[in-house]
């Protein structure tokens, strides 16, 4: 997740259910009949429900189709290696009725976002288990990803100038937050580069029952740092002892362990800072990171 400009960016194309009818009887016509619904629209992407097994991930803007071939390509190869759900493609399809991207047919996946959902404390250990598993070495062409594959200090400046916007209109820049982003820039970088999914915050994440359902939208995949997925503990756990037992299940260095929180703090400035724009839920998550951050010790 990244943002240039304020609040949610523009879709460069609308899409309605009359148009993803229209693309499924062009190219997957057995699938054209299917009962079809809306229900979310992203930054990048509006993702549609078809039928009770189906889902279509459509991009909204021309920067999010490359995400999507990303997903197209690397999914169904970690997917088999990971102990929850990840939305792998099943079909794929291509631009037509004037609509210009490549787009994909995925298993629908029960689950409510973490944010609404949130999970039970017992399943910290669980995604501990789930990025060790993904935090495996990658192949040389994994997919490039700069605003992922990048040292914390390459959000330095963005980040600080967003800071300083929340600093003036709420409360959630603390102290301890202050330090968690100060000690974050500087912790050495002591872990090799892996395969992370670079996006983990809570509406990416489903819940069902208490329990982690499944781990969604990959677009941001690459090889990195994986203290930049282990920020999504802050963004899951409210319980200070579950925050403590995915940090001890997946075992970290002190460097490590400082680079997630500076993560955390990233993750939880741009969704404050923006969603103090538009988008009133980006805002409550972003603020719950900052505030488990600041709970926490350093």
């Amino acid at each position: 997740m990244t943002a240039d400009a304020p609040g949610t960016p523009d879709a460069d194309v609308t899409i309605t259910l009359s148009l993803v009818r229209d693309l499924l009887a062009d190219q997957h016509p057995d699938l054209a009949g299917l009962p079809l619904e809306i229900v979310g629209e992203g930054w990048d992407n509006v993702m549609v429900r078809a039928g009770d097994a189906l889902a279509l991930r459509l991009p909204r803007r021309e920067i999010a189709e490359g995400l999507l071939k990303k997903e197209q390509r690397w999914l169904p190869q970690l997917a088999p290696h990971l102990p929850l759900p990840v939305p792998a493609p099943l079909r794929t399809g291509l631009p037509g009725r004037g609509y210009p991207f490549v787009w994909s047919v995925l298993p629908w996946i029960d689950g409510e976002a973490a944010d609404l959902a949130p999970p039970d404390t017992a399943e910290a250990p669980v995604l501990a288990s789930f990025l060790k598993a993904l935090h495996q070495p990658a192949p040389p062409d994994a997919p490039a990803n700069p605003v992922r594959d990048c040292p914390l200090s390459g959000k330095q400046a963005d980040t600080e100038r967003r800071m300083g916007i929340v600093r003036r209109t709420t409360g959630a820049i603390s102290p301890a937050v202050e330090t968690a982003w100060s000690e974050g820039l500087a912790a050495p970088v002591d872990l090799a580069r892996t395969w992370i999914a670079g996006d983990m915050h809570a509406r990416n994440i489903l819940v069902r029952d208490g329990r982690l359902a499944a781990i969604i939208d990959w677009g941001d995949m690459c090889a990195g740092d994986p203290a930049t997925d282990l920020a999504s503990i802050w963004a899951l756990f409210d319980d200070p002892a579950a925050r403590a037992a995915a940090i001890k299940a997946y075992g970290m260095s002190a460097a490590t362990l400082a680079r997630a929180r500076g993560w955390a703090v990233f993750f939880g400035v741009i969704l404050l800072e923006t969603g103090l724009h538009d988008h009133p839920r980006h805002a409550k998550m972003g603020a719950d990171t900052l505030r488990r951050i600041g709970e926490d010790p350093s």
